[in-house]
């Protein structure tokens, strides 16, 4: 087995031709396309947040088109049932047995488009799916396929006839990305190329689901120092003596970072994680899984303006500073 040095560059070269690709469809949102790939290679989920029309499912879809393998999308409705998510045992008269129809959670990508809309029932059936990987039903356990990643977003403005997603299910996702709108520059892009519709779906794979499998056995490999992890530490444990917070991030979360700076380390083209890494990776990783306190709330602060706090109180390991 090659070591982490040797395959890193490759990893990072076919970091950029994914990003590149998805970029055709996606302008002016190089960064946000770059972490939404760094949450694939580090097996995680995500979340993606803003208002209707910036591109949020756009960005999952062109994610999956551009990538050799198996996606369905999942409109999250009131009336949808867990069933329809995981899948349902029917009765086969011929054999005379119930035989498990699969739901269209069993895919690479899954996008669970407007999340927030379906009952807590129905959100909660993607909890085992997330954390696990597996699928338990009927007694027999099923396991999803590699890699695996869970793709929801939801619309933080138009709350009527939603359920908000709970604590411990947005500790489910590794990353909360906020899209936002383009520049006046990129939304004049986006009216030239996709006047005659979408270009997400038209964009041809340049990776297999093995090419990224082999990009996270890779990146699981990156190197980490104990004067990092400590680092990681102490960012998380610092949320949880903020005033302004009432519940700070979990060691979940410790775990989160960790993943998501190895996978930013060999996107950079390095095979180890440096502080930078962190810093990077901590606002989008740690922010939704703090809770604020009411009167922070009422003064405008977010959890990411806090975390970003976290992080300047902590200092950076000298012998490990880029």
């Amino acid at each position: 087995m090659s070591s982490p040095a040797d395959a890193i560059p490759r990893v990072a070269h076919d970091v950029e031709r994914l990003c590149q690709n998805i970029g055709i469809a996606i302008q002016g949102k190089s960064e946000v396309i770059r972490q939404v790939v760094t949450c694939l290679l580090a097996e995680g989920h995500l979340l993606l947040e803003d208002v209707p029309g910036t591109g949020k499912t756009s960005l999952a879809r062109a994610l999956a088109s551009s990538i050799s393998l198996s996606w369905h999308r999942i409109q999250f409705t009131p009336d949808l049932l867990p069933s329809d998510v995981t899948g349902v045992s029917i009765y086969n008269q011929a054999s005379g047995r119930f035989e498990f129809k699969r739901g269209p959670v069993f895919a690479h990508i899954v996008l669970a488009d407007e999340i927030n809309r379906a009952s807590p029932k129905t959100q909660s059936a993607l909890l085992e799916v997330m954390e696990e990987g597996t699928l338990s039903t009927d007694g027999e356990v099923y396991r999803m396929a590699r890699p695996f990643m869970v793709v929801a977003t939801q619309n933080p403005i138009d709350m009527e006839g939603t359920y908000v997603l709970p604590e411990a299910q947005l500790d489910r996702f590794l990353m909360k990305v906020t899209v936002g709108y383009p520049s006046f520059e990129s939304e004049a892009e986006i009216l030239r190329t996709q006047k005659s519709g979408s270009t997400a779906t038209t964009l041809q794979p340049v990776l297999s689901a093995a090419d990224v499998t082999a990009m996270i056995d890779i990146v699981r490999r990156v190197e980490v120092a104990p004067a990092l992890e400590q680092y990681i530490v102490a960012v998380t444990t610092a949320t949880r003596s903020m005033s302004e917070l009432r519940l700070g991030v979990s060691p979940r979360g410790s775990l989160a970072l960790l993943r998501a700076a190895r996978a930013w380390a060999a996107a950079s083209g390095r095979p180890y994680v440096v502080p930078e890494d962190v810093k990077a990776m901590a606002p989008v990783v740690l922010a939704h899984r703090v809770i604020l306190q009411p009167d922070a709330e009422l003064q405008g602060r977010t959890g990411t303006e806090l975390v970003a706090r976290a992080v300047q109180s902590v200092p950076v390991p000298r012998a490990v500073s880029a």
